[in-house]
């Protein structure tokens, strides 16, 4: 992507607004516009990283065996009623009426869509266990939305929901996405530790809330220091061995953790001293088991091997994209701007041409992006007129992780240099080694 084509509206100064390095940083690289109160436009820039943000997502709730679907945004009042929960949601769900005057609702959350999905499908128990999950926009009319895609009104959610026949095999099916979570995190360049949590509007008997430490974090969690160290499951993690994710969940669930709704005092206090660690923490995913508390209602069952119909077990499992993005920023920034982790940033490299116009520094940068484009590399190649302390901070304030510079000087000798944007080390080396080094 060549940057005099793309449209990255960069902002000189601090937004007056933001609040958060996220959000203050999001506007200025031009990856997110506001709207209005709480809603915003996902520019070109933010949304590169929204879709491998999802990409990564959708790749571990895939190994871990839900399936996607797709489900409308809006919803009828007719299934709400029917689980009990249209009246008792609060101020916080966007009602309106069709042109029929049927009452409808912004779907916050989707238990009963996906659970009248499965009653009018799954009949038999050979069908479980089941996974269902997609990845969509929604609606909660926070009465105090801020900190930008941190805390908005409209946000995307990925939200998954699992159907068995017993506990014991909704237990497992929770466990399954309990690791899954633990992968997916990693993988986005975060440390997130499950906490034990309230189960809020949804209901439940069984929740965590996966939490990364962050100094802007919206609320205080305690937990022990161990956890920072844990092993993540592994790519070759079996998904059906009910004792080897038992054993993870056991071990990440051994320790003490919780949010402060649940903050037990005497229990941590309990903790050696050194080993306690309490920080402001933003929660990055929530999984739930609830049992029978839809399918009851609304009729959800299926028939076992005893002949006899039974209510299914079902939990529900939700990660912010949205709210992800600005989490990741929280936990990777300095003072000149985003560090992306390799595996969601926007462009994999950046070729800078210091001065455009120059027949020698056009040749070379032309050479590098096309050998690295060709390499199946994603590259944006800024081959703009700005000044080269402009294309620097530009560079530096939207985070990609390599900058490969060609300046006129060093281009007479061969040679470019390249810069590690978390480190900032900067090295210089010929044309080719330059391109052979990411190529390889």
């Amino acid at each position: 992507m060549r940057l005099s084509r793309y449209f990255m509206p960069i902002l000189k100064e601090n937004p007056k607004e933001a609040e958060i390095v996220s959000h203050r940083l999001m506007l200025r690289a031009g990856m997110i516009r506001q709207q209005s109160q709480g809603i915003y436009s996902w520019l070109p820039l933010g949304k590169r990283v929204l879709d491998k943000v999802n990409a990564i997502i959708r790749d571990e709730q895939n190994r871990a065996g839900a399936i996607e679907l797709s489900m409308p945004t809006l919803q009828s009042a007719e299934l709400w009623q029917e689980s009990g929960r249209y009246d008792a949601y609060g101020k916080e769900m966007l009602r309106i009426k069709d042109r029929q005057d049927r009452p409808m609702l912004y779907g916050p959350t989707n238990e009963e869509m996906v659970t009248d999905i499965f009653r009018s499908s799954v009949k038999s128990y050979k069908d479980l266990p089941l996974n269902l999950y997609h990845i969509q926009l929604k609606f909660r009319d926070e009465i105090r939305p801020r900190f930008g895609t941190m805390r908005s009104r409209e946000f995307m959610m990925k939200d998954a929901y699992s159907f068995d026949l017993t506990r014991e095999a909704a237990e497992h099916s929770y466990n399954k996405m309990f690791a899954a979570y633990l992968r997916t995190f990693d993988r986005l360049g975060l440390r997130a530790i499950p906490m034990r949590a309230d189960t809020g509007p949804i209901g439940g008997k069984l929740s965590h809330e996966f939490i990364i430490l962050a100094d802007t974090g919206e609320s205080e969690v305690f937990c022990h220091k161990d956890f920072v160290d844990f092993d993540i499951p592994g790519e070759h993690t079996d998904f059906d061995s009910v004792e080897g994710l038992q054993a993870i969940f056991d071990k990440w669930t051994s320790l003490y953790a919780a949010t402060s709704e649940m903050h037990d005092e005497a229990a941590f206090n309990a903790v050696p001293e050194g080993d306690r660690l309490s920080a402001r923490g933003i929660e990055v995913g929530h999984i739930f088991y609830f049992g029978t508390k839809y399918s009851e209602p609304m009729g959800a069952k299926v028939q076992g091997p005893d002949g006899k119909e039974h209510f299914v077990h079902m939990g529900s499992y939700g990660i912010g994209p949205t709210r992800l993005v600005p989490a990741i920023i929280e936990a990777s920034h300095d003072d000149s701007g985003i560090i992306w982790p390799a595996s969601v940033a926007p462009f994999d490299i950046v070729v800078i041409n210091m001065k455009a116009g120059d027949q020698a520094c056009d040749d070379t940068c032309e050479l590098i992006y096309a050998a690295l484009s060709k390499a199946g590399k994603d590259v944006l190649y800024d081959d703009t007129d700005d000044r080269a302390g402009t294309k620097f901070a530009t560079a530096d304030l939207i985070g990609v992780p390599v900058q490969i510079i060609a300046g006129p000087r060093a281009v007479a000798n061969g040679e470019v240099e390249v810069k590690d944007r978390k480190t900032g080390a900067r090295e210089t080396m010929t044309i080719e080694a330059a391109i052979n080094r990411f190529v390889a």
